[in-house]
């Protein structure tokens, strides 16, 4: 399908035979990796492994796209499929990426292959287990890149049904090759059985590029430059300059939001709040897939090293699969439908698989806390009005209010703010505000999560990590919330909480001098356990206040879209600027 405007496409380079896991063009050959190979020193595998290079599938407009086809190399009998879907190379592998990332995110070579595709499922694992991986490469070689929308989804419908005589067809993946399975599975491929998207975003405009009306690379510049390669004619869609061609929401973008209720195929979610990408994208699913044969796991860890580095996450994703894709009579749907994970920060490990009824939890307390003197939230609006200002463009002039708990309490859920603000600086007619959720320690002293269990560090504590060494791969620092002033505007029938404005971004309401606005602006889901004297900080700044990830690759923004001068936030009577956050009763 034609995408719905014309888009803008950004040269790519192209494959170097031992780049990126590159072995050249293989089609029609087929080879058998022996047991006890160890290529690159990683993973060693016990079975034989059959594995078909650059298996040809042309799709409905004539367009050809390759997939490696791996399965035991004992038996021709069928057996159920598992695609792993991206535009990130067949053989694009986690010790290609890894090696780029702090502390290879704790990934040894000892827990990978090599065979597997980056993000995707271990054929060294999963073949003995029974399954057939085949690693799919979206266009590129014969076409342009597309990320996310109609024409990705149409391709992988095709390649489902095209594959479907293997037996039944199941996908699984992580970050981009979950992405796609939201993306595939809303088209209702009639043999595709089951899905599970790891840690995944389904609308790549409010979720990643411009979450709440501000525009950020994020980390799609190291994607496009070190990742992605393709034939001289392809190219990969430029998503800043179609952010440049039109700031608000479009057709474009619109393709690039999957609509939930479509999906019927039983789901598996893995998601976090520690990644800090795909956070609401895994709740959405949840919120929105109208069936009942779903399932969510909440973890405490960076995703790469759940995928490769814990052995039970695989455990049970192939109970679910056999389920699923073989029939067995397994007592999968005995699994809690809900597990989720409490932080707790510092050095202290989260607590682990509490038993929730729903997301959000029913009963849940939103309790509302005012912007109060004193850098404190306080129960009732301020009987006269404060000012509370920041410097907007320094990373730490931010305006602060502290909340301390006189008993243990856990937050888990969607936290809101409602903020009356202004901006001094008369030169400009908008201006974005960001908020982070961080947790103080009894002393008063800042935390940060560890996502990876400490004994898989180098390092003894948090303290220990240099400053080099701190990035949002291994460490998290809270929930946030982002939006832009001219871009407040909310349509209640879209939102998926009332917890949890949706924001449409059609439109720019340009903010006049000194104009105060009201800005109601969702905070992306925590879970976060508090003991007695330990306090909740929200902080609200003008830039963005997460530790930054290859920053190196991006280009700056462009000078009219950053913050300058003094923000005034305005509480009282008039102003009731507040925090909404759930406060729910959970054994932990």
């Amino acid at each position: 399908m034609p995408p719905p405007v014309q888009v803008a496409f950004k040269r790519i380079g192209e494959p170097v035979v031992g780049q990126n896991g590159y072995l050249g063009f293989l089609k029609g050959k087929t080879e058998v990796h022996k047991a006890g190979s160890r290529p690159g020193n990683a993973k060693l595998w016990t079975p034989d492994i059959l594995v078909e290079h650059d298996v040809e599938i042309v799709v409905r407009d004539g367009a050809r796209l390759y997939v490696d086809i791996y399965r035991p190399a004992d038996s021709d009998e069928k057996i159920p499929a598992i695609l792993s879907w991206s535009f990130y190379g067949k053989k694009y592998s986690a010790l290609d990426m890894l090696p780029i990332c702090v502390w290879n995110c704790c990934v040894t070579k000892d827990m990978l292959s090599g065979l597997e595709k980056f993000e995707g499922l271990d054929p060294a694992r999963w073949c003995p287990r029974g399954y057939a991986i085949i690693s799919v490469d979206s266009r590129g070689a014969d076409g342009q890149i597309s990320v996310m929308g109609t024409q990705d989804a149409e391709d992988g419908y095709d390649v489902v049904e095209a594959i479907a005589k293997m037996d039944c067809i199941g996908m699984a993946g992580n970050s981009a090759l979950a992405i796609s399975q939201w993306n595939i599975a809303s088209l209702q491929p009639p043999s595709l059985k089951a899905i599970a998207p790891w840690e995944g975003m389904d609308d790549i405009y409010r979720e990643q590029f411009c979450r709440g009306g501000w525009f950020s690379m994020s980390n799609f510049d190291l994607i496009a430059k070190a990742i992605v390669r393709g034939n001289p004619n392809s190219g990969l869609e430029d998503l800043d300059e179609m952010y440049r061609r039109k700031p608000v929401d479009s057709k474009f973008w619109e393709d690039k939001r999957i609509d939930m209720k479509k999906i019927k195929c039983p789901v598996y979610i893995r998601g976090s709040e520690v990644s800090a990408l795909h956070t609401m994208g895994s709740i959405r699913g949840w919120l929105e897939i109208e069936h009942d044969q779903k399932w969510i796991h909440w973890g405490s860890t960076q995703e790469w090293y759940e995928l490769y580095g814990q052995p039970e996450s695989n455990h049970e994703l192939q109970k679910y699969f056999d389920r699923f894709l073989k029939g067995k009579q397994n007592d999968w749907e005995k699994t809690p439908r809900l597990n989720w994970s409490l932080l707790q920060f510092g050095d202290r490990k989260a607590i682990e698989n509490v038993l929730i009824e729903d997301f959000p939890v029913p009963n849940t307390d939103y309790k509302e806390f005012y912007l109060g003197q004193d850098k404190k939230l306080v129960d009732a609006p301020p009987s006269t009005l404060q000012k509370f200002s920041y410097d907007s463009e320094k990373h730490l002039g931010f305006s602060e209010f502290i909340y301390t708990f006189d008993k243990p309490t856990s937050l888990l859920g969607l936290p809101k703010a409602i903020v009356y603000i202004s901006c001094a600086d008369t030169s400009r007619d908008d201006f974005t505000v960001f908020i982070i959720l961080r947790k103080l320690d009894k002393d008063g002293k800042t935390l940060y999560h560890l996502n990876f269990p400490i004994e898989a560090t180098p390092v003894n504590s948090i303290d220990e990590i240099p400053e080099k060494e701190m990035a949002s791969l291994n460490l998290f620092s809270g929930a946030t919330g982002i939006l832009r002033a001219s871009q407040r505007e909310i349509d209640e029938s879209k939102s998926i909480h009332p917890q949890f404005p949706f924001h449409p971004h059609k439109r720019q309401q340009k903010i006049s001098p000194n104009e105060i606005v009201k800005l109601e602006i969702g905070i992306w889901a925590m879970g976060v356990h508090y003991d007695a004297g330990e306090s909740i900080s929200v902080r609200i700044g003008g830039q963005q206040p997460s530790i930054a990830e290859f920053t190196s690759f991006s280009g700056p923004r462009p000078e009219h879209e950053l913050n300058r001068g003094d923000h005034i936030i305005h509480s009282g009577p008039d102003y009731p600027s507040k925090i909404i956050l759930p406060f729910v009763d959970v054994k932990v």
